[in-house]
């Protein structure tokens, strides 16, 4: 049986709430005595354990076949976190995360706030990349490696730096090669990588022939050749896995092999992703098989009017949501201030 907020009473609501904090911060199911005589609710035990069963009777609680307290359920998850996001949005609380040094490497940023975020929480972090397509190229080199072997480098705003080398049947002449690193280098710095107005100075119909069909050989390193899968960065894996019992691996064999499938990973955050406001998925809400046990919770980042990327944390049904819906919001914030030191003009 389903139940939404308009179907709790207030003492109901109340309850549910202690019950979920009281065990996702002892891990012990918690029982109308606890309720009465150490949470401080002033009714009868009696009263309690009648709402207890009727918190499980709509599904948001249940019970281990050995105890009589009770533990919540993915649906009494779902409506504790839903309570969370639905209080007004707040600054958000200083993230210990010093970008600085990363000056405009968008990857050690995003690597920095991987290991911050999972050193914090002892949760799974996964924060996912912007499209390499929001990136301007920074600087071109073209290189004569062989009198028939040209390498183009492309290094892009973002730090990555993409090497394609190209074979050709004859000699290539040496002022060509000159030539094109100059032009490159004149005409395309600056520009987004998904612009036409790079794929237009690419094409340079106003050259001529020779100078056009070696810059056609090269066009491929700024556009198709980064046409790879967004990446995402992973972080707390091992700390997690320290935490789970011999009888529990099995169990989370799935997950290992999902965090090796990147794309697949994307997939999952594009899902959940909530461009307005913190996400969190719980359990069977998210339709990856490996996920049927963990919850997720997570923030966009990125610029005005323009989500990059998303920073979330991936762990136990049986998370502190609070502290984590917190984490992330503070890691968005810090990773939007950085990116639009990168992306803002462009």
């Amino acid at each position: 049986m389903n139940a939404t907020g308009s179907d709790l009473s207030e003492r109901q609501r109340e309850i549910l709430i202690r019950v979920v904090e009281e065990y996702v911060a002892t891990g012990q199911p918690v029982g109308s005595k606890y309720l009465v005589e150490r949470a401080g609710m002033r009714v009868s035990p009696a009263t309690v354990r009648n709402e207890l069963a009727e918190l499980e009777r709509l599904g948001l609680l249940t019970h281990p076949h050995t105890s009589a307290g009770r533990v919540p359920t993915d649906r009494g998850y779902r409506y504790y976190v839903d309570r969370l996001l639905e209080q007004p949005p707040q600054r958000p609380p200083a993230f210990a995360l010093d970008l600085s040094a990363a000056r405009s490497e968008v990857e050690s940023a995003l690597q920095a706030t991987t290991e911050m975020l999972s050193q914090v929480t002892r949760l799974i972090a996964l924060v996912s990349a912007p499209p390499i397509q929001a990136a301007t190229v920074r600087h071109v080199e073209v290189l004569l490696l062989q009198p028939q072997i040209v390498m183009v480098v492309v290094i892009t705003s973002t730090g990555g730096v993409t090497k394609r080398v190209h074979a050709f049947d004859t000699p290539v002449d040496p002022g060509l090669v000159h030539w094109a690193a100059q032009y490159l280098n004149d005409q395309v710095v600056g520009l987004a990588l998904d612009s036409g107005q790079l794929r237009r100075r690419l094409a340079a119909d106003g050259l001529g022939a020779a100078e056009r069909e070696f810059l056609g050989v090269l066009a491929p390193a700024f556009t198709a050749a980064e046409d790879e899968e967004r990446r995402v960065f992973v972080g707390g894996a091992a700390g997690l896995l320290d935490e789970v019992r011999d009888d529990q691996l099995a169990s989370y064999r799935p997950l290992i092999e999902l965090l090796e499938r990147r794309r697949a990973l994307l997939d999952v955050l594009a899902e959940a992703l909530d461009p307005r406001r913190p996400f969190v998925r719980v359990g069977d809400e998210l339709a990856n098989p490996a996920l049927r046990d963990l919850a997720l919770v997570g923030a966009a980042y990125g610029i005005a009017n323009r989500t990059l990327g998303a920073v979330s944390l991936l762990g136990p049904t049986r998370m502190d949501y609070d502290k984590a819906i917190r984490t992330v919001r503070s890691a968005a914030s810090e990773l939007s201030r950085f990116a639009e030191a990168i992306y803002g003009d462009n």
